[in-house]
């Protein structure tokens, strides 16, 4: 998923007030900030296939750190204890942790079965709504459309960056959601990591939008 990872964070502003939209953002994204580091690094390994699937043009070889069922509870407790450590607000830490795991469920619903359990044994998983290009859509596209509502209802803003900051970052979601969902393949598999590395901007983005809404 892509907007679907979004999503969670927006309408967990919901259950955790307190805590930084940049912070949630960066919690349901994790697995993907992570990464392009991995891939990078040859850690990770990922084919750009197209037809792999219907919606993506990419093929998961392996990323067993970032992405596998293990790790990513592993992800997700740290994250929620950092939270707890640094902000004393249970809520927040829950919330973050919950927003972590989120990711990899959403994947397991979204991806062919290539998403493993565990770094250490062959097992994956997958229910394959990628293999189609309307369902896909419709499922994201319900998802942020009701997460943004929840956000917008349950904040409002300070003054006019409160407005402007939010509604530019779903602009801008919604712009590269269909860019990736429509537009060509990456043309290799480095140039797929740096645009990944660039996600991290969107936390600062989503926590400067927030910052303006009360």
């Amino acid at each position: 998923m892509f907007v679907g990872h979004f999503a969670v964070a927006f309408a967990a502003k919901r259950a955790a007030p307190r805590t930084s939209l940049g912070v949630l953002f960066a919690a349901a994204q994790w697995a993907d900030l992570l990464w392009p580091f991995l891939l990078l690094a040859g850690v990770e390994e990922v084919r750009i296939d197209p037809g792999n699937t219907a919606f993506t043009p990419l093929a998961f070889v392996r990323y067993p750190i970032s992405h596998s069922l293990l790790t990513v509870a592993g992800w997700s407790l740290l994250a929620g204890g950092v939270t707890w450590s640094l902000t004393r607000y249970r809520a927040g830490a829950i919330t973050v942790g919950a927003a972590v795991a989120s990711h990899w469920v959403l994947d397991a619903v979204s991806h062919r079965p290539d998403m493993p359990l565990s770094p250490f044994g062959p097992t994956v998983v997958g229910l394959g709504l990628w293999n189609s290009v309307p369902a896909t859509i419709a499922v994201e596209t319900a998802m942020f459309v009701t997460a943004i509502w929840l956000y917008a209802t349950a904040t409002r803003p300070r003054d006019a960056t409160g407005r402007y900051a939010l509604w530019s970052l779903v602009a801008f979601l919604s712009l590269t959601y269909l860019g990736a969902s429509f537009g060509p393949p990456p043309p290799n598999v480095r140039a797929l990591a740096f645009t990944g590395i660039a996600g991290w901007l969107l936390p600062f983005w989503a926590a400067w939008a927030d910052r303006h809404r009360a």
